[in-house]
């Protein structure tokens, strides 16, 4: 028995999920609202010709490619990738890094704005027993997942570091995703350290790791808190929005019923804990 669950978010209008000026916007018209909408197509008829005198529902949207659960492709974070070779697009993305086997990585214990590292990769892949093979999709649970639609999601949870990316590209993995609403560190604790700091490498540091090695990650995932560490897979094909940096996707995990003992095993855990 195979059991699927649905790790997206839901797309709402103004709900919290984006910086200001970024927020999704929904225009709903009812079936009442395009009666004549649906009469201009056919001259001479009347409200009483249609079915209980109903127009269409249809929705006017207004939002960015990163709305909501999306896929970013390498395009969106450099104009190269792979060390200079031009940057694919979300409509170039091929379809097996898509749909492939993958793992969680739980980070909710991580501070917001903590960098994660590659120790803490390795740290968290020997807790869960697993080793990482070519393709496998890897997700991370920060503690902004449970946040989506409050004043504070785009400020909370982890981000994965530059060198934390690379490490988890070398091992041949092309498509990683969050719960939070960036990969990156959120950026409130970025300029902070930038301040302090002075250097520039910090900049949307695990994005700009697709210089290095093309890969795609989903943002704004939703309910990883539910998966279990390994023994599913993520589908997360993305609309293909032509030349586009993104495209938004039904994210869904694939778990096979017999990891589910495990998967309830390690939630009760977590409880305790």
């Amino acid at each position: 028995m195979i059991k699927k669950d649905d790790i997206s978010v839901p797309l709402k209008t103004g709900i919290a999920s984006d910086p200001p000026g970024l927020l999704p916007q929904i225009d709903y018209l009812t079936h009442q609202d395009t009666v004549d909408d649906l009469l201009a197509f056919f001259p001479g008829a009347t409200r009483a010709d249609l079915p209980d005198g109903e127009g269409w529902a249809i929705e006017r949207v207004s939002m960015t490619t990163h709305s909501g659960t999306h896929l970013d492709a390498p395009y969106h974070y450099a104009s190269t990738m792979n060390r200079g070779e031009r940057a694919i697009t979300i409509d170039e993305v091929p379809l097996d890094w898509c749909l492939q086997p993958a793992v969680k990585l739980d980070f909710r214990h991580l501070d917001d704005g903590y960098v994660v590292t590659p120790d803490d990769i390795d740290t968290e892949l020997d807790r869960i027993g697993h080793t990482l093979s070519p393709l496998e999709i890897v997700v991370v649970n920060t503690s902004a997942g449970t946040r989506y639609g409050h004043d504070d999601y785009v400020s909370k949870g982890c981000g994965i570091g530059h060198d934390a990316t690379v490490h988890l590209l070398e091992q041949g993995v092309r498509l990683t995703g969050t719960d939070a609403w960036s990969w990156d560190a959120p950026f409130t604790y970025t300029a902070d350290r930038y301040a302090r700091e002075h250097d520039s490498s910090v900049i949307w540091e695990g994005h700009k790791a697709g210089r290095q090695i093309g890969y795609c990650h989903i943002e704004k995932l939703h309910n990883l808190e539910d998966l279990p560490s390994t023994g599913f897979q993520v589908s997360c094909f993305p609309v293909k929005v032509h030349a586009g940096s993104a495209g938004w996707t039904r994210a869904v995990a694939i778990i096979d019923a017999q990891n589910q003992p495990n998967a309830a095993r390690h939630g009760a855990q977590l409880r305790r804990n």
